[in-house]
């Protein structure tokens, strides 16, 4: 009985697990423990197998049509816009409406005409279906408005580069010197100990040498806050006045959030 339970409990847990990470993962899982019988030969490897596939076609061939139903499209990859990481479109974070998907490109466009040689790298945006279903660990990646864009790095020629420092894409701040505001001090100091929190999924470091380009990062800015659909850009105070922006679309996101010197986010009226 006891065993029963345990392995209940592990199902339930691991079908939360998933529909957090992918929001349909939970749902697949569940109908292959319907569908595959348990007499079969190598039963577990089988159903994992199975569940994988089922997945991967699922994420790729069938999510991309019904997600137009719930107002959401898929962001396509170009010269100009990219996922920083194939995860993110294995796990069904790369969907947005498509007043962001028209608003990115329009970004990427203006951004490409000062930096040819670099793309739009963004970083989690929504899932693709059911406003209010939030993306973990985003607070407010849960309705087809919202996207994370990484900032523009210079590589060891000090040429700027799409690489970025971390393989999540966050956790990899930009911190402020001596002589600027810190934010996360301030924070930290009011008792919002997740402030920082995002250092503990890099999921590690990569391109160690990468330096934080002021020029570029300024110019991808100034082509999001250009942009009249997007209403509210969340970066740190710090590095708001360290490239002397002046724009009331960049706002203090609150002590309540985590902090923003290692990407942009971005959300539409």
């Amino acid at each position: 009985m006891v065993k029963k339970i345990a392995k209940l409990v592990l199902k339930l847990l691991l079908f939360l697990f998933l529909t957090a990470l992918t929001q349909i993962g939970g749902v697949i899982y569940v109908l292959i423990e319907l569908l595959v019988k348990r007499n079969i030969h190598k039963y577990r490897f089988k159903k994992t197998i199975i569940f994988l596939i089922s997945y991967i076609g699922i994420t790729f061939l069938i999510v991309p049509y019904i997600a137009p139903l719930f107002g959401r499209e898929k962001i396509k990859d170009t010269t100009q816009i990219k996922a920083h990481s194939f995860v993110t479109k294995l796990l069904n974070r790369n969907y947005v409406r498509p007043e962001l998907h028209i608003a990115l490109k329009e970004i990427a466009n203006s951004f490409h005409q000062t930096n040819p040689n670099v793309a739009l790298v963004y970083l989690d945006a929504n899932f693709p279906f059911i406003d209010g279903f939030s993306l973990l660990p985003h607070l407010s990646h849960n309705d087809g408005k919202k996207i994370d864009i990484s900032f523009i790095y210079l590589d060891h020629n000090y040429q700027i580069t799409n690489k970025k420092p971390s393989v999540s894409g966050y956790g990899i701040f930009e911190s402020p010197t001596q002589q600027e505001y810190n934010q996360t001090v301030i924070c930290k100091q009011k008792g919002n100990w997740q402030y920082d929190f995002t250092k503990y999924i890099t999921l590690g470091t990569l391109n160690k040498g990468l330096k934080f380009s002021k020029k570029a990062t300024k110019d991808l800015l100034l082509a999001i806050v250009k942009q009249k659909q997007i209403e509210k850009v969340f970066i740190e105070p710090h590095l708001k006045n360290r490239l002397k922006i002046q724009s009331a679309k960049i706002r203090f996101h609150g002590c309540q959030a985590v902090r923003h010197d290692d990407h942009i986010h971005i959300q539409l009226k």
